[in-house]
């Protein structure tokens, strides 16, 4: 493991594979090293690619500190620290609602120079009484009141809600109930940000599972189009849970392509 000292003081954890062109991997919610085998298992498929993956701790989670008031700034300069300790350049790639925060992070013009993103959550219709309601209860210290809401935000019933309480992963979800107010402060009223994508200038590959619910294909169309240089890419048979196996080839792809995007208009309908 290794650290990094945020502009704020706040401690920031993460672990390096690989020796190459580095990539920060931005995970979404409830995702940290203590419990996300899948992105440890992405980084090392892109470390014997060639490439260099920092896996790393969001703030409030596993090894890394946090330090209030939170702000959302505050975690793009996370991610100015990890750069810097990158090399003063990186690729991002964004899992889930870690997409909306790489795409942010890009759209301030941060030594970034290209950005992938899986599923970024950006649906419509109003959901803001419900993303309030978890937000309260997260910052009131009310964790299963948070884990519980924010799983019926993404759409799962409460049947399976209640399985998930009683299984062995339920207590790891509530420890890093707090920060799911950073993911949802972080997706504003959840909808397509088009003002924010139309400043991210680095190109853009924006992935989907073929087995994924339909906000998600829209999502991914939206982001291909709405940045300069986008492109999208369906992958048969995932789901919002990729696999990295299925999921490296075509960020390797699109990392050490000397092309990636071809303007907005790039692949958009693939």
């Amino acid at each position: 493991m290794e650290t990094v000292t945020s502009r704020d003081g706040t401690t920031i954890a993460f672990d390096r594979y690989g020796d190459g062109p580095p990539v920060v991997l931005v995970g979404g919610a409830f995702q940290h090293r203590w419990i996300d085998h899948g992105t440890a298992r992405l980084a090392e498929l892109l470390a014997a690619a060639g490439l260099s993956a920092l896996h790393y701790d969001r703030r409030g989670r596993g090894d890394s500190g946090d330090t209030p008031p939170y702000a959302v700034e505050r975690e793009i300069e996370d991610l100015d620290a990890l750069i810097e300790a990158a090399g003063g350049t990186a690729i991002l790639y964004g899992m889930s609602s870690g997409s909306a925060l790489a795409l942010r992070a890009a759209a301030t013009g941060r030594p970034v120079t290209r950005v992938a993103v899986y599923e970024p959550p950006f649906r419509s219709g109003d959901r803001g009484d419900a993303a309030a309601a978890v937000i309260a209860a997260a910052r009131e210290g009310r964790r299963d009141d948070a884990v519980s809401g924010f799983m019926r935000l993404t759409g799962m019933p409460d049947a399976m809600i209640d399985q998930a309480r009683q299984g062995p992963g339920w207590a790891a979800l509530e420890a890093v109930a707090p920060t799911l107010a950073y993911d949802l402060t972080i997706l504003g009223d959840s909808g397509v940000p088009a003002d924010l994508l139309a400043e991210v200038k680095v190109p853009v590959l924006a992935v989907d599972g073929g087995a994924s619910p339909p906000w998600a294909a829209e999502a991914v169309t939206a982001v291909a189009a709405g940045v300069v240089d986008g492109r999208r890419e369906t992958l048969p048979g995932q789901t919002h849970a990729v696999d990295p196996e299925v999921l490296a080839p075509a960020l390797i792809t699109f990392f050490t392509s000397d092309r990636p995007g071809s303007g907005r208009a790039a692949e958009n309908a693939r």
